[in-house]
């Protein structure tokens, strides 16, 4: 069975679906490995190091390729040129990968999506999107802190005492979780808040604080939160505000799977900020949780300067690739027997991300996007 890594589609993703430890192991596995030139330069796999753990360095990698493994979907005409049968593994993002679902469905490619993981325990070390929030929440705290005229802990000097920065995290997923701990390491004042309450325990085991607004819970399936309504909305924003107006800092994580991402930060509340204040929004590709907020950008908004993020995973190439790479090759793996591709469709891990097999569309919402 031949696996090919090529070159990502998108311009300027500098990650790879496979490392030099994925490739040994895939190797191990009895499969044959071959990677496109240069695929992983930008995440410090060269040629050479690919090449050192077994795999061979091609032109085309989609050529003969049994499985295809990348970070973001193949360019809409690349399916067309997989055999039938072949299996192609990478992130999904709907709406948006329509054409990459219809081009697939119709080369009779099966199109797994990494997004649509079950959060079981079965699967963790498949789950991509973990992966790559923790990369993203350790980098908000850290642009968070280079952007800041302040200093994050406490300094004690001959010239007086200069106070902890004041960071306020939104959203205590995984990202979240791992801003308070990057914040908190740089010695920062972490608070945070989550819409699900159980969520606290986390929070305080990372030395925050846990804010509690007295507001219903949104605790959804599978450790995600639920769409919250217009009036949750504008409750939750007025029970805010105040917190937001007495931070140096302000981190927003909060998203909900296949919808935009909450308003969490109004203008209103930004014009609050006290002179210098930073805002980083990991949310502003997917609609923003703060209200003005630009994905790839820094925007001033009042007293505020606010910073969008765009692919914040891939700002840290070296370890997001070594994350999603043994991610991939777990969920890979899993579709292999003594070498050889089979899908078992009972297994419910498959059956979720399978989005298309055999020339269908195998989930409803995912065909209601097309």
């Amino acid at each position: 069975m031949k696996v090919g890594v090529p070159r990502e589609a998108q311009p300027g993703e500098p990650r790879v679906a496979a490392t030099a430890d994925t490739v040994a192991r895939l190797i191990e596995a009895g499969l044959s490995v071959c990677v496109e030139s240069g695929a992983g330069n930008a995440a410090f796999q060269d040629d050479e190091t690919l090449r050192a753990s077994g795999a061979e360095v091609v032109d085309d990698a989609l050529v003969g390729a049994d499985a295809v493994l990348s970070v973001g979907p193949l360019a809409a005409s690349d399916y067309a040129r997989l055999r039938p049968g072949a299996v192609a593994i990478s992130f999904l993002p709907l709406p948006g990968s329509g054409d990459a679902v219809a081009a697939a469905r119709d080369a009779q490619v099966t199109l797994m999506a990494m997004e649509r993981l079950p959060r079981i325990s079965r699967a963790q070390s498949m789950d991509a999107l973990t992966s790559q929030a923790l990369v993203a929440g350790y980098r908000a705290a850290l642009v968070a802190a280079e952007m800041s005229p302040r200093f994050f802990p406490l300094l004690m000097t001959a010239a007086g005492t200069m106070q902890a920065a004041r960071v306020l995290v939104l959203g205590a997923g995984v990202a979240g979780l791992q801003a308070i701990a990057t914040a908190k390491r740089l010695g920062a004042r972490v608070r945070a808040y989550d819409v699900r309450p159980s969520s606290a325990e986390e929070v305080r085991s990372m030395g925050a604080n846990f804010l509690d607004l007295g507001l219903d819970s949104l605790a959804g399936t599978g450790g995600y939160a639920r769409e919250m309504t217009a009036e949750r909305s504008a409750a939750q924003q007025q029970a805010l505000a105040p917190h937001v107006a007495a931070s140096d800092v302000v981190i927003t994580t909060a998203a909900v799977p296949n919808r935009p991402a909450p308003l969490l930060v109004t203008k209103e509340m930004l014009a609050q900020l006290p002179p210098g204040a930073v805002v980083v929004d990991l949310a502003a590709e997917s609609g923003g949780n703060v209200e003005g907020s630009v994905a790839g950008e820094i925007v001033a908004i009042g007293p505020a300067r606010v910073w969008g993020g765009r692919n914040v995973p891939a700002q840290l190439p070296d370890h997001s690739s070594r994350l999603y790479a043994r991610n991939v090759a777990d969920l890979l793996l899993l579709t292999v027997n003594e070498g050889d591709l089979e899908l078992d469709f009972d297994d419910e891990i498959v059956d979720a991300v399978a989005v298309t097999h055999a020339g269908q569309v195998r989930h409803p919402d995912v065909e209601a996007m097309l």
